[in-house]
């Protein structure tokens, strides 16, 4: 089958986690705002916030006091810019990736002076009544659009902003249109896969999804603890012989 991963995540932390999967065909990261291939090892393409935009989120960032990282994608690289970081989830976030991946993270004066057309995505991490006013503000700017949701694992509250071309539903779209998909199959858990959801042919959540990804399933399957993709697609997909 021709498999993938439509994440969150950004590259960095997705080699790793996929890297004995096999994956053939490309991904989607952010949360659709890049498409990469893995294979190849670089981007497809990536949307950037428009920069009028990435100025008044960055002035909300400063004038409610919360910090974040401020992404951008330049020379085929992933590098994350912070002015400061304020909490362990942040500190850890960062220690781990300068360890592995060559200093891919920059600390700046002051993150309006790095607004240009290279920035692709905000992430901030902390509890949801500190995120919940600056996700607020947020909502009412032209050219971005975001995801706020609870980690399923650490239970933290993440907000993710990036452009309002740039959805895990238009990553799908261009999959479909550029690469000749006829049917796309999504599994899902969290909330930022419900965009995704709209988009696919068959919609199948894990057992252990949020409530509202489950609702908006075809079907329910066994949950991530209990391998259910993997029971799924070695009991429904047949090899395609190449």
């Amino acid at each position: 089958m021709e498999f993938s991963v439509a994440t969150a995540r950004s590259i960095y932390s997705v080699k790793p986690i996929t890297a004995k999967l096999g994956i053939n065909a490309p991904c989607l990261l952010m949360n659709g705002v890049s498409m990469y291939d893995l294979r190849a090892d670089r981007y497809i393409y990536s949307e950037s916030i428009p920069t009028e935009a990435q100025r008044k989120i960055i002035d909300i960032f400063q004038e409610s006091g919360v910090s974040c990282f401020m992404y951008k994608v330049r020379e085929g690289l992933l590098a994350a810019y912070y002015e400061k970081i304020t909490t362990h989830v942040m500190n850890s976030f960062a220690e781990a990736r300068k360890n592995k991946y060559n200093k891919p993270f920059v600390q700046c004066g002051n993150m309006l002076d790095e607004a240009d057309c290279g920035t692709i995505y905000f992430t901030a991490v902390d509890e949801r009544e500190i995120l919940l006013p600056v996700k607020e503000a947020v909502a009412g700017i032209e050219g971005a659009d975001f995801t706020f949701y609870e980690d399923t694992y650490t239970h933290k509250w993440y907000l993710e902003i990036f452009s309002d071309r740039a959805s895990k539903a238009n990553g799908l779209k261009r999959l479909r249109s550029d690469f000749g998909y006829d049917e796309i199959i999504c599994f899902g858990d969290n909330l930022n896969d419900l965009s995704m959801f709209a988009e696919a042919d068959l919609k199948i959540a894990v057992e252990n999804a949020r409530p509202e990804v489950k609702a908006a399933a075809d079907t329910v399957i066994g949950s991530n603890d209990e391998d259910g993709v993997a029971e799924w697609l070695m009991k429904n997909v047949k090899a395609i012989p190449h």
